[in-house]
């Protein structure tokens, strides 16, 4: 499998798709945009391998909706955040509440992309952030 990434690119505001191709000697990523930034005006994102109930691709930073399930019976929002320790998580009001285990396992949840951290950061509310 050959893994998919995007980068936001901070200068230019523009979010990038792409793969990375791994060789003997060498890593190669291949992006729709060129990104004019250095490497520290660039934020790169994993795909988780998912997608959500609409088919949408979800990567890290993604900003998704629950709908009714039993730990967000008000359609939370929250976004997609990778840990070392956890893994993928969903943070909701700034809690991990939704780790990588419970939300990629479970194929009955009604969960849907609505937008990015990046892109969208109007979606979530001040106190999601804050973590």
């Amino acid at each position: 499998m050959i893994p998919k990434l995007r980068a936001w690119d901070k200068q230019d505001e523009h979010m990038s798709y792409g793969v990375v191709m791994y060789y003997d000697d060498m890593i190669e990523y291949r992006f729709d945009h060129f990104c004019t930034g250095a490497d520290e005006d660039v934020e790169f994102m994993q795909s988780t391998g998912l997608k959500d109930k609409n088919g949408t691709e979800i990567y890290e930073g993604d900003i998704l909706q629950l709908h009714a399930i039993f730990l967000a019976p008000d359609d939370k929002i929250g976004y997609l955040e990778y840990s070392p320790k956890y893994g993928y998580s969903i943070i909701f009001e700034g809690n991990r509440l939704y780790r990588q285990e419970y939300w990629a396992s479970t194929n009955k949840l009604n969960y849907e992309v609505i937008g990015n951290i990046y892109e969208n950061p109007e979606l979530l509310r001040e106190d999601t952030k804050n973590d």
